[in-house]
């Protein structure tokens, strides 16, 4: 099953047999809420989806956007017309960060059809609608443990003996500017990997063969057994998990990310280009 889906793929789909229920997801970070752009016009039948209040938990010990609780979040889905047995497809303004974000959190908890609009709601040409969907109540039960999930202790343990992303940007990688976070720098082994990198200038993911060389080139060879990410709070480290799945590689997400590495003054930082 492949991750993302075009947009001419979505309009034949949408009109076919069996249309997959959309989630609009639109968020950035430190930005307006996505409900009012939502509100002005989005793709026919998609239900809004919050990510700082249904895709993520309270802020605290576990970072900025630590993970939903497992209950809740299959609360939100079924809401929102989620089955075990229906296709899904989710959009954001066009970053793809949010929409990766909920594209992780239902593959980690079992959904087997999912996919992100390559793209998002600036490549859609189709028509918009201004009303607000009241979908069936859907089934999906989520069980957790679908993709890899790293704790603390994991990512530190990766940064040793595999490959750990950071796909900050590199300013914030090495601890040059920190606009959000209590310190600077990055987990001591980690790579730098921007997540912008993963995309062509109209926000569309690099072809396969062009992100299995960025990636190759980084370290996640066909050898490499065991690659992982973070980023700031969980949110654009989907957005690279994502991009490893395209580039044919299963990767791993350190939930809590550098919000809750760098709250804890016991963990090592490491600043500078270097990874160590």
């Amino acid at each position: 099953m492949t991750a993302i889906i075009s947009a001419a793929q979505l309009a034949g789909e949408s009109a076919g047999p069996r249309p997959p229920v959309l989630l609009d997801v639109r968020w950035s970070l430190g930005g307006p809420p996505g409900r009012p752009a939502y509100d002005a016009g989005h793709l026919p039948g998609a239900v809004y989806i919050d990510l700082d209040t249904e895709l993520a938990g309270p802020a605290g010990a576990g970072g900025r956007h630590p993970l939903p609780g497992v209950a809740a979040f299959g609360t939100v889905m079924r809401r929102a017309g989620v089955s075990a047995d229906t296709p899904v497809v989710v959009y954001d303004g066009g970053q793809g960060w949010a929409a990766a974000r909920a594209w992780w959190l239902l593959r980690w908890t079992g959904h087997p059809d999912v996919r992100v609009l390559d793209g998002g709601l600036a490549a859609w040409t189709g028509p918009l609608s201004t009303d607000t969907p009241s979908p069936a109540e859907g089934d999906f039960a989520p069980v957790p443990g679908g993709m890899p999930l790293l704790d603390a202790d994991g990512a530190a343990a990766l940064a040793d003996e595999g490959l750990l992303l950071d796909a900050r940007a590199a300013e914030r990688y090495r601890g040059d500017v920190e606009p959000i976070d209590r310190v600077g720098g990055h987990i001591p082994g980690a790579v730098s990997a921007p997540t912008t990198e993963n995309v062509a200038e109209d926000g569309r993911f690099l072809p396969a063969d062009r992100l299995t060389a960025r990636f190759g080139a980084l370290g996640a060879t066909a050898e490499t057994e065991n690659v992982g990410v973070y980023c700031g709070s969980g949110v654009s480290g989907a957005h690279e998990v994502l991009a490893l799945e395209i580039a044919g590689h299963r990767a791993a997400l350190y939930a809590g990310s550098w919000s809750e590495w760098s709250s804890d003054e016991s963990r090592p930082v490491a600043t500078g280009p270097d990874p160590r």
